[in-house]
Parts: C-alpha cells; structure tokens; sequence
C-alpha cells in the first residue's frame, strides 16, 4: 500500500489507499477517515453464465477468466440451493418465486453483496467487509447497466457485456464515490 506523509502546524497526516490517521501527539494516532473500497463487479446471466467481470481495487488474489467462470457458475448453484432452502412464508402473501437466496457472504478479508434482478439476472459485489450501503451501490450500478447497457441496440440480452460507455460510467461512479 502506497502512503503519503504530510506534516501540518497540527501534527503529521498519513494518508493511504484505505485509510487517513492523523497524529496529533506521536502516542495517540486519531482516525480521522475510512476510505470504503470496492473491489471488484461480476455480472451473472439467470443460466449462470459469466456475462461481465471488473476489478476496481483488489488486495485479494487475482483471478484468471477461467476462474471468473468457474466462480458465476458455483455462485449460481449455491444461489439456487439456498433458494431452495429459504423458509415457506407463513402466510401466502409471498409468493414463492419471490423468495431469495444467498443475499450477502462476510469474510474477514471481503464482503459479498448479491442482488438479483426480476429477470434474473445476478450483480454481485465484493467490498471491504465493513462497506456500509452495499445496497444502494448494487442499485447504482444495476441502474447504470439499465441504461448503458440494456438500452445499446447492439447489446444482446444473455451475452457478454462489451460496452465502453457502462465501463467507463462505472468506473467513474465507482471512483468518485
């Protein structure tokens, strides 16, 4: 991790990637910021397949595309198993095929967010474990898919995303959060 030194008439600041302290005595470092990170997007198709794959800032290991895949598939089966398994609803008022499965997965290292769409379609987020509003980003990003991506005449539903301007919108959102 990269840190940059500053020193102030108020003491040194040390800011990094991740994390801002400023030190106003050398014994008693004060967190000032938490800089949230998001690392990386995968984009599942409802029949499980790999449809798009981003990573923003990963301390994690690095994955192969072989590996992307073979992770869109499993994620889809457990998906699918813990789905299943969701309890019946007391009542009726739900009706089963509203029912979700797995929804978030903690790790010390990672947080994953999982978000499926009425069409199936599954967004899934790795952030820093402690990552408020993993919601409201996934809802963010679903909204730039809907508009850069399902609206380009060119885009056929179910196949790889290759749309410069959704990568580009979303590396800017993603960046200037």
């Amino acid at each position: 991790m990269d840190d940059s030194r500053y020193t102030t008439p108020w003491g040194q600041i040390v800011h990094s990637e991740r994390v801002m302290i400023a030190t106003y005595r050398p014994d008693h470092p004060i967190p000032l910021l938490r800089v949230k990170v998001v690392y990386a997007l995968i984009i599942i198709n409802k029949a499980g397949g790999l449809v798009y794959n981003r990573d923003f800032s990963s301390p994690l290991s690095k994955l192969s595309s072989n590996d992307y895949l073979v992770l869109a598939g499993t994620f889809h089966g457990v998906h699918a198993i813990t789905r299943s398994l969701t309890p019946a609803p007391i009542t009726s008022a739900i009706p089963r095929s509203q029912l979700t499965g797995l929804e978030v997965l903690e790790s010390s290292n990672f947080r994953l967010t999982c978000s499926q769409t009425p069409t199936g379609i599954k967004f899934l987020l790795f952030t820093e474990p402690h990552q408020p509003n993993c919601d409201a980003i996934v809802g963010k990003v679903y909204e730039l898919y809907a508009d850069y991506v399902t609206k380009n005449p060119f885009y056929a539903l179910e196949m790889p995303v290759r749309c410069e301007e959704f990568d580009r919108r979303l590396g800017a959102w993603i960046r200037g959060r």
